[in-house]
């Protein structure tokens, strides 16, 4: 199926990321999904999806976990748009199961505890929310991570079986907080505390500056496990 992802890259090769997301949503109708976790990247997606009345599934995985500010962007961008975000939860008795036996703070333990704590809130979760779809569009840029500059902006999802889209794959930071500030859109204030990645509020902590887009996740760990498993 890696010719279905580059059938699709040839498509829309050269559009604007606006232009991308109009197109593969007039190709492909319903059968998109857009995964936000309301970081910079992923509100500047939405605003184009909102903005321009797409028919793409916008969802966000809550993992009991988030931030104070990440709700309140949140409650911000439905204000804002007056679209949905469908929400995913973790399995009620996977999540009860894993702190009854390993109390609320195992992932700070060792790296097998804290990839079982993200596949019982995350990837459980993701595998519902992308079931039926054929393409989900993502937030990822390539300054992100080293892990993410060797990822292509259309690429095939071997375990999910759809194509994978990253349309701001070549911005910088720069250029999303200038379409952030230009369109008015809500943004996670956590951005203006040094966090340029935000996820789970025990994994996730401020970057001084100089350091690397994801040190601030799981800074416990070696730099080269810095995915959760979403985007393997």
């Amino acid at each position: 199926m890696m010719n279905k992802a580059q059938e699709i890259k040839t498509l829309i090769n050269g559009l604007s990321p606006q232009q991308v997301l109009a197109l593969i949503a007039e190709t492909y109708k319903e059968n998109i999904v857009f995964s936000t976790s309301f970081g910079w990247e992923d509100q500047v997606l939405s605003q184009m999806i909102f903005s321009q009345n797409l028919p793409i599934k916008v969802f966000t995985l809550e993992t009991g976990r988030m931030f104070t500010e990440t709700y309140y962007v949140w409650s911000r961008t439905l204000e804002t748009y007056n679209k949905p975000i469908h929400a995913y939860f973790p399995d009620k008795v996977a999540v009860e199961n894993m702190l009854t036996q390993k109390g609320p703070s195992s992932f700070y333990q060792s790296v097998q505890n804290r990839k079982e704590c993200c596949g019982i809130r995350k990837i459980e979760p993701l595998n519902r929310a992308l079931q039926g779809a054929k393409i989900w569009i993502t937030g990822i840029r390539a300054q992100q991570s080293a892990n993410r500059e060797d990822m292509d902006w259309v690429e095939w999802d071997e375990a999910h079986q759809l194509v994978k889209i990253h349309p701001l794959f070549y911005w910088t930071l720069n250029d999303v907080k200038a379409y952030v500030a230009q369109h008015h859109i809500p943004y996670n204030p956590l951005h203006d505390k040094g966090f340029p990645s935000i996820g789970c509020q025990p994994c996730t902590r401020a970057v001084a500056e100089g350091e690397d887009f994801r040190a601030g996740r799981w800074w416990w760990e070696d730099a080269d496990k810095k995915e959760c498993g979403l985007h393997s």
